[in-house]
């Protein structure tokens, strides 16, 4: 008998980034020096932690980007991989299909998917519950680590076991 696959995500709000409006187009708004300065503290926490990640996957606005790219210097996954999914107003329907192509590569995994408020929390509550409320906020950098075990069957089947602000990383 196969085993299920088992894979735990870790949502990961990017860094505190440059002020709205302070650039032309949103998606370029990069990490300012507190923003890196402190996602490099929570990296290099997690670390400290033995936590490693499969693979990271990141949004494709700037400001996640560059987070994804201190996890990767910090040494916590090999690789990275932009997602369109993960950008503003994307869906988790639209994701969980990825998802189950890779668990069948993968029978247990771990994936930091970097995103924005507040989709990574909408998405996290529907793994978890099935549904959307506003009682749930991930501050910058904070994490909400959510296990699935069958990507097919994890709207409202899934498990929240992590869910961290940055400061209590600090």
């Amino acid at each position: 008998m196969a085993s299920s696959p088992q894979t735990d995500l870790y949502f990961i709000r990017h860094g505190i980034a440059a002020e709205r409006g302070t650039y032309d187009n949103d998606d370029e708004r990069p990490l300012t020096e507190k923003g890196r300065s402190r996602t490099k503290k929570v990296a290099r926490r997690l670390k400290e932690l033995n936590l490693e990640f499969d693979l990271v996957l990141t949004s494709p606005l700037i400001r996640a980007s560059q987070t994804a790219e201190i996890l990767l210097k910090t040494g916590l996954a090999p690789i990275s991989e932009t997602r369109l999914e993960l950008a503003p107003g994307g869906s988790l329907q639209a994701w969980l299909p990825w998802l189950a192509q890779w668990q069948t590569c993968h029978s247990e995994s771990r994936l930091a998917l970097i995103g924005h408020e507040p989709d990574l929390t909408m998405w996290a509550q529907q793994l978890v519950i099935g549904q959307i409320s506003d009682r749930w906020h991930l501050k910058k950098a904070g994490i909400v680590g959510v296990q699935v075990l069958a990507a097919e069957e994890a709207i409202a089947n899934s498990m929240l076991f992590w869910f961290t602000p940055p400061r209590l990383m600090l």
